[in-house]
């Protein structure tokens, strides 16, 4: 995936004509909404002419809906293998577990692209032209992060709506769960809103670390190595440190259930998220700008 995104020059036609037409300065830093929007076309052109784009949105809907499917199927061939716990934790938030048995793999192809939005035009050489067309570069950032977060929502929903559907059939036998259930309908658009946030969190590691390998390293240690290595701390420190890790807390506003021992609600978490994003786009933000592109 790396490598397609970098034989594939990032085009900044929009931005270098927006540029050569006049608009340079505070317009096109966004100071005026026509600016803003000018920088909003710009990036959009960015992110759907790069053949990674689309190879990596095709993975998250594939995914997502095949191992909800293959995940699903499993567990109602071992349901007589599970303890009474486990059988009660997935009857109690059935729609949790069928839409958090997809995104738990797809949500890497979100991380992935998310991080190349930013670091690809590093390694491609074409931050440059970018900056020179748009010398105020965090209204830069706010569209790139704007932009991808909108199409991966429209793109997660995608997926989660048939998933779910396609889940529910599946363990309909053993742990029966409609759309019009409590919570349901939250958590579904919630499983877009956790891949949106994940992907300017992203984004915003990608700004900072600006190399491709190093930022996608860190990422994926946030989503997969963190989580487990938190919970291994005794004591109520280690429960506390977990639940506000910033994927822990941001996965359950795509749940429908709340377990006796989370510390925070399904949107508290999702704030906490919110929070973790904001801080390290608000640093990425700080040091493109004091940083040589």
């Amino acid at each position: 995936m790396t490598a397609s995104l970098h034989d594939t020059e990032i085009p900044t036609t929009v931005v270098a004509s927006d540029a050569e037409h006049g608009a340079t300065g505070p317009e096109v830093a966004g100071h005026t909404p026509a600016g803003f929007s000018r920088l909003l076309r710009s990036e959009w052109t960015k992110l759907r002419t790069v053949r990674s784009t689309i190879w990596a949105l095709v993975i998250l809907v594939v995914t997502t809906i095949g191992f909800t499917s293959l995940l699903s199927w499993l567990a109602m061939t071992q349901w007589d293998t599970f303890t009474p716990l486990q059988q009660h934790e997935v009857m109690a938030d059935p729609a949790g577990q069928v839409l958090g048995s997809g995104f738990q793999f797809s949500q890497l192809a979100v991380c992935v692209l998310g991080v190349l939005v930013m670091t690809a035009e590093y390694s491609s050489g074409t931050i440059s032209a970018s900056l020179l067309a748009i010398p105020r570069r965090t209204p830069m950032l706010a569209a790139k992060s704007l932009v991808f977060a909108v199409v991966v929502f429209v793109v997660a929903e995608i997926a989660a709506f048939p998933s779910f559907f396609i889940g529910a059939a599946i363990m309909n036998s053993r742990a029966p769960v409609s759309i019009g259930d409590p919570n349901v309908l939250r958590a579904i658009i919630g499983a877009g809103l956790y891949a949106s946030m994940l992907g300017v969190f992203a984004i915003a590691i990608g700004t900072l670390v600006r190399h491709t390998a190093g930022a996608i390293t860190g990422i994926i240690g946030f989503v997969l190595v963190l989580s487990p290595l938190a919970l291994l701390l005794p004591g109520t420190v280690g429960e506390h440190i977990h639940a506000y890790l910033p994927t822990v807390a941001g996965q359950g506003i795509a749940m429908t259930a709340q377990r006796s021992d989370d510390l925070l609600t399904a949107w508290q978490g999702f704030g906490v998220f919110g929070l973790w994003t904001a801080g390290l786009l608000a640093l990425g933000a700080y040091l493109l700008k004091r940083r040589d592109a």
